[in-house]
């Protein structure tokens, strides 16, 4: 069993995975958690990377009603092998490869705790969405939205 600590480390890389795949991130953040999972053994680093970019391929064509499950299902994917590779090491070498993926995730990481995954909205403070003369105000919309001049109710309505 993990110590909390190590839970939310891992809950953060498997959520960091998921959120960089199909980003400007994705290269580097693949390359180095592979490399730590790796931890020195070339076929293990590659057999690694390849599962990483099953994901990335998972998230990337999932479809619009498919693609919170995919995002949830590489979540947990990620955390539980991070998991799995904290709990197979001995003490010493846990807090070894736990430091190094602190530091692996670090540059990924929002500084604020603020993240949003795509079509998402996120705010590090208040946020006001206001529609004004007949408009309409959303943080996010999807699908479509329009505006129309309202029908002019019969006189005997009043």
């Amino acid at each position: 069993m993990l110590e909390q600590a190590l839970v939310v480390l891992a809950a953060a890389g498997g959520t960091a995975v998921v959120q960089a795949a199909g980003t400007d991130a994705w290269t580097g953040l693949r390359q180095a958690v592979a490399r730590w999972f790796g931890r020195g053994d070339d076929g293990r680093e590659r057999a690694e990377s390849e599962r990483l970019e099953q994901t990335a391929v998972a998230l990337l064509t999932a479809d619009d009603a498919e693609v919170e499950r995919a995002r949830l299902r590489g979540e947990a994917f990620w955390q539980a092998r991070i998991e799995a590779l904290l709990v197979s090491l001995d003490e010493a070498e846990r807090a070894r490869a736990a430091e190094d993926f602190r530091a692996l995730l670090a540059p990924y990481t929002p500084r604020d705790g603020v993240s949003a995954g795509a079509g998402g909205l996120a705010a590090g403070g208040d946020i006001t969405v206001r529609a004004d003369r007949g408009s309409i105000a959303g943080g996010v919309i999807h699908g479509g939205a329009r505006v129309e001049t309202p029908t002019v109710p019969d006189p005997s309505q009043g």
